[in-house]
């Protein structure tokens, strides 16, 4: 292709495009590690203050570290593999312990609600987008990715 005209030619390689609900999906679980990290400083920050906190309560910075540095590690390993089958499943199932976390910062319960909306926005989008996708290219095959 020239850089001219951007519309593939016959006999052009055309690639694959990837799954927008991957991107979408993958997409949520980091931006979700993140908001574990800092929600584990805010934890971290607030250890043996009068901060009213949740109904749990983890003095020790080890084990705030602990559950938080697990669950980011998750949330990061679930983002390359929802691709896989079963991704999906393991990322929604990935949601509980994120809102768990409001039991031991309240303000996590809020944080977790708007990313459980993200992940389902991103399944039920991404699904729209990668049906159209393939209608698009089921109706244009000249254009369609090669695979």
């Amino acid at each position: 292709m020239s850089k001219k005209d951007d519309r593939p030619r016959p006999g052009d390689t055309i690639k694959p495009r990837k799954s927008a609900t991957v991107q979408f999906t993958a997409t949520v679980l980091q931006l979700e590690a993140f908001a574990v990290l800092f929600a584990a400083l805010a934890l971290h920050g607030l250890r043996g203050s009068a901060y009213e906190r949740g109904p749990l309560v983890l003095d020790s910075a080890a084990a705030v570290w602990a559950v938080t540095g697990v669950l980011c590690v998750v949330l990061i390993v679930l983002s390359r593999l929802v691709s896989r089958p079963g991704g999906y499943v393991a990322g929604s199932v990935a949601q509980v312990p994120v809102l768990a976390l409001g039991l031991l910062l309240p303000m996590m319960f809020l944080v977790g609600a708007i990313f459980v909306a993200m992940w389902v926005v991103s399944l039920r989008l991404g699904g729209r987008i990668d049906r159209e996708r393939a209608a698009y290219d089921a109706a244009h095959p000249e254009t369609a990715p090669n695979t």
